[in-house]
C-alpha cells in the first residue's frame, strides 16, 4: 500500500469521526507544542543572553560583594554581613595588581531626574560613577564627544557622559556637547554621548549619566559598596588574572587564610554557566509536561484505532477474503496510527515554533528554528504511533475473515 493512500485513509478516518479525532489530535499537538515551544523559547533566550554577553568583552572580570546571579536557595544573610567593597580597596587593587588592566568602579549612586533648561527626564536615570575605563569595560562606544581624561578623574571635574536615552530626551533639537545639565541641583558639563545599545529583557541600557567616580564619591560618600571591573587582557589570561585578583583582594580585605573569599568574582563564563543551569531546568519542565501529555495522547491514539478496527471489521473481512495477508492488515493500521500521530505532531511543531519565537520578537532578538527538536518530534511521533498502534493493528490482523464478513 502506497504511503499517500495510507495518509488518505487516515484523513478519511479523521473526517468520519471529527470530534473523537480532533480531541486525539489536540492531545498530541499540545504535547508536542509544550516541548517545542519550551525548546524554542529557551533557544531564543540562550541566543539573546549570549549576544548580550558578547557585547562585554570576554576578558572582563567583575568583583562584587553579592553574587551576580544565584540559582536555588541562597543564604543572603551571609552575603549582607560581608564587608563592603570600597573605592579605597579598588584603588589599592589598581596599585598592586600587575597582570590586569583597565580597573575601574561600577556603581549606580542614584536613580533620579536630569534637567536641562526647562526640560527634564523621568526620575529613572541612573547616576553612575566611573573612570576612563568605564565605557570600554561596559562595551559602550562614544557617538559624539569624548571619554573622560585622567586629569578630570583625578581633579573630580564636574563633567558627564550621557546615555542615548538621556540625549534624546533633553537634546532632541540641539547638540548636547558643552551644555550644562543639572542633577540634584548640581551642574555638569556634557562631554560625550554614547551610542544606543537598546534593551535587555525589556530594560534599556541607555538611561544613565556617568560622572567621575572621584566626584561621585565626594558627593555620595567614599565608603559606599561598589563593584570593581577589571580586564584580564585576553580570554586566555582570565584564569591567571582571577588568581591574582583573588590573592590581592584577600590581602587588601585581610581575609584569614583558612576562611573562604568574602567577595564574588564573575566572568562571562560563570554567568553563562549559571544561565545554562537555568535553561536546563526549563528544558526539563517542558519535556516532563510534554511527555505526560503525550502519554495520554498515545492512549487516545490506541483508543481511536481500536474503535476504527471495530467500525471497519467488515472491510477487514473483505480484504482478507480477496487475499490480504496478516502482514498487510498490520501495516495498514500501523501506518494509519503513525499518520495520525504525525499530523498532530506537525501541528504541534509549527505552533510551538511560532509561540517560542514570540519571545524573539519581544526581545528584538534573532528568530531561531529548533531543527533538532523538530526532527526529534517527527521521530518521536513515529515511535508513539508504532507503540500505541501495534496492538490495534495486531487485533485487526487476528480477525476471522468469515466472522468479519458477517459483522454488521
Amino acid at each position: 500500500m502506497r504511503i499517500f493512500e495510507v495518509f488518505k485513509q487516515a484523513f478519511d478516518s479523521i473526517s468520519a469521526n471529527k470530534l473523537r479525532s480532533s480531541l486525539t489530535l489536540l492531545a498530541i499537538s499540545v504535547g508536542v507544542f509544550a516541548i517545542i515551544s519550551a525548546n524554542t523559547a529557551v533557544m531564543v533566550l540562550d541566543t539573546y543572553f549570549k549576544d548580550t554577553l558578547s557585547l562585554m568583552g570576554g576578558d572582563v572580570i567583575t568583583v562584587s560583594k553579592m553574587p551576580a546571579i544565584s540559582m536555588g536557595p541562597t543564604d543572603w544573610e551571609k552575603y549582607r554581613n560581608r564587608e563592603d567593597i570600597t573605592i579605597h580597596q579598588m584603588e589599592r587593587l589598581r596599585d598592586l595588581s600587575e597582570g590586569t588592566s583597565e580597573i575601574g568602579p561600577d556603581r549606580t549612586y542614584r536613580t533620579t531626574r536630569v534637567t536641562y533648561g526647562e526640560l527634564e527626564t523621568e526620575p529613572n536615570i541612573g547616576i553612575r560613577g566611573g573612570n576612563e575605563h568605564y565605557l570600554s569595560n561596559n562595551a559602550y562606544n562614544i557617538e559624539e564627544g569624548r571619554n573622560f581624561l585622567i586629569e578630570e578623574i583625578d581633579n573630580a571635574n564636574p563633567v558627564a557622559i550621557i546615555g542615548a536615552d538621556v540625549a534624546s530626551a533633553l537634546f532632541e533639537r540641539e547638540n548636547p556637547l558643552g551644555k550644562e545639565i543639572r542633577i540634584e541641583g548640581r551642574r555638569y558639563t556634557v562631554i560625550g554621548v554614547t551610542e544606543a545599545k537598546g534593551n535587555v529583557f525589556g530594560s534599556t541600557l541607555d538611561r544613565f549619566v556617568v560622572i567621575p567616580y572621584t566626584l561621585a564619591a565626594g558627593i555620595y560618600g567614599r565608603n559606599q559598596n561598589i563593584g570593581i571591573q577589571v580586564r584580564a587582557g585576553s580570554v586566555e589570561t582570565v584564569a591567571a588574572a582571577i588568581d591574582e585578583l583573588t590573592g590581592v583582594l584577600r590581602a587588601i580585605r585581610k581575609v584569614d587564610p583558612a576562611d573562604p573569599n568574602d567577595f564574588e568574582i564573575t566572568t562571562n563564563e560563570t554567568l553563562g554557566g549559571a544561565f545554562d543551569s537555568f535553561t536546563g531546568i526549563l528544558y526539563t519542565i517542558g519535556f516532563v509536561i510534554g511527555g505526560i501529555v503525550l502519554l495520554g495522547a498515545g492512549i487516545g491514539v490506541m483508543n481511536i484505532m481500536l474503535v476504527s478496527v471495530t467500525e471497519r471489521t467488515r472491510e477487514i473481512g473483505i480484504r482478507k477474503a480477496v487475499g490480504a495477508t496478516k502482514k498487510a492488515i498490520v501495516s495498514q493500521f500501523l501506518m494509519e496510527s503513525i499518520a495520525l500521530c504525525q499530523i498532530g505532531g506537525v501541528i504541534g511543531i509549527i505552533a510551538g515554533m511560532l509561540l517560542g519565537n514570540a519571545a524573539a520578537l519581544w526581545l528584538d532578538s534573532s528568530i531561531v528554528v529548533p531543527w533538532v527538536s523538530a526532527i526529534g518530534g517527527i521521530i518521536g511521533m513515529t515511535i508513539i504511533g508504532v507503540l500505541f498502534g501495534v496492538y490495534p493493528a495486531f487485533k485487526a490482523a487476528q480477525l476471522d475473515p468469515i466472522e468479519s464478513l458477517r459483522y454488521e
